[in-house]
């Protein structure tokens, strides 16, 4: 901060002397280096608090984090006030949560019937909320594609964590929940990419299918024999200052995420397909690896970028407008549970069989909940000029109170349920998944 020292003598003089601009740079500086120390002391606390209250109530981390934000941001005590580099390292940690996200997708245990129930209830979800957001809109097609796809989302990047956390991700149930988190996160980034981008739906379609292309094209080389020098490189650097593969991990997630910006898609897509590439290529190169060099990509995600996602998140939520009219309160609890019944429902009618009735309500609450690309659709709403501040804010609320409540609920159903046995690393030949 010796800088910062130097700045400020500078700046003790009249503002009308032309050091006006380093004193209000400075003290944006000095705002930022503030808000940081005070989101990372909520990432240090949310996890002490999680344990403690453990003990009686088991509480995903995130609530802690969002809930910690609100109050440290502008609408409570005021304290936080994120500038353009805490912005940066929130979208990072997005990118960071939706790469692992990819990552963790085994896609032998997702495809098949298992990804086609998902995928025939997110159809069904974009039906029924298109069909209701039409009414709620009273006509207008534009605030009804952008309220519709709203509630057809699920935070894959934020019920993983949960899952992990609790042990239900190697299960069967884990793997019903991945394959529903993937469809309900490329759904709604697909359905944006064509009808809420601006351009004509057949440019954007050209777009897509050029993104798909390349992203194709990068599988395909990842599934190709490596050379054994790449194998040695990752090996050798694993634990030296090299570190090979958490540098390829940096630059393979920082091209897709340019490639998607290029062809005007969300850069949660670009992540996604980075975390999948990055899975084919360690697990075809250095499999012995894969799981450690997986450890440190979550090391650093969980431990730094994506609580400042999550803390960010409730900083940044606009409580004022929320409560400016009472319509746009008793909005929220309308939205939420819209949430439900546009996007759980369908999960819970479409859910694999073998599923108990437990398991089909669980579903529902983790398929349910939803929360960046919420606030990547109403942001456009609001920009577009469909949805008022309050409209946004209320949706973008009751995303919240899913992520705050829905994982609670559903871990709570999943303790109560009979236990599942993880499934095999593999499908058996001639195996087939029973419904």
């Amino acid at each position: 901060m010796v800088c910062g020292g130097r700045r400020k003598g500078a700046g003790g003089s009249d503002p009308q002397d032309g050091n006006a601009l380093p004193v209000m740079v400075e003290k944006r500086l000095m705002s930022q280096s503030a808000t940081l120390v005070l989101i990372m002391a909520i990432a240090v606390a949310a996890p002490l608090l999680a344990y403690g209250l453990g003990r009686w109530l088991p509480v995903p981390l995130v609530i802690f984090e969002i809930v910690l934000g609100i109050l440290i941001g502008p609408d409570v005590l005021g304290w936080a006030h994120p500038g353009e580099a805490v912005n940066v390292l929130s979208d990072l940690g997005l990118a960071t949560l939706m790469f692992i996200a990819g990552y963790e997708i085994e896609f032998a245990k997702v495809r098949g019937d298992t990804l086609k129930r998902a995928g025939y209830a997110w159809i069904v979800a974009l039906a029924l909320g298109l069909a209701i957001a039409f009414g709620f809109a009273a006509g207008d097609i534009t605030k009804a594609i952008v309220v519709g796809t709203a509630l057809t989302s699920t935070a894959l990047g934020t019920v993983l964590p949960v899952l992990r956390d609790s042990g239900d991700l190697g299960t069967r149930f884990g793997s019903v929940m991945m394959a529903t988190g993937a469809v309900g996160e490329f759904g709604p980034i697909i359905a944006m990419a064509l009808l809420l981008s601006g351009r004509n739906p057949g440019e954007s379609a050209i777009l897509l299918f050029a993104f798909a292309l390349l992203t194709a094209g990068a599988v395909y080389w990842a599934l190709k024999p490596s050379p054994m020098w790449f194998y040695r490189i990752i090996a050798r650097t694993l634990h030296s200052s090299g570190q090979f593969a958490i540098r390829l991990f940096v630059l393979l997630l920082a091209v897709m995420l340019g490639i998607s910006q290029v062809f005007g898609l969300d850069i949660l897509l670009g992540a996604f397909a980075a975390g999948i590439i990055m899975r084919l290529v360690l697990h075809e190169a250095a499999p012995d690896s894969s799981q450690e060099i997986l450890g440190r990509l979550e090391a650093m995600g969980f431990g730094f970028l994506v609580p400042v996602f999550f803390i960010v998140t409730g900083v940044e939520f606009d409580l004022s407008s929320l409560f400016e009219n009472g319509s746009s309160l008793l909005l929220l609890p309308l939205f939420l549970a819209l949430l439900l019944v546009v996007r759980g429902l369908p999960l819970v009618l479409l859910a694999p069989r073998d599923l108990g009735r437990k398991d089909r309500a669980a579903l529902m609450l983790y398929g349910s909940t939803a929360l960046p690309l919420v606030v990547a659709i109403t942001t456009i709403g609001r920009d577009s000029g469909v949805l008022d501040a309050g409209e946004a804010a209320a949706m973008v609320g009751a995303a919240m109170i899913s992520v705050l409540v829905f994982p609670l609920v559903a871990m709570r159903l999943r303790a109560g349920a009979e236990g599942l046995a993880p499934l095999p690393e593999g499908p058996r030949e001639g195996a087939s998944e029973s419904w």
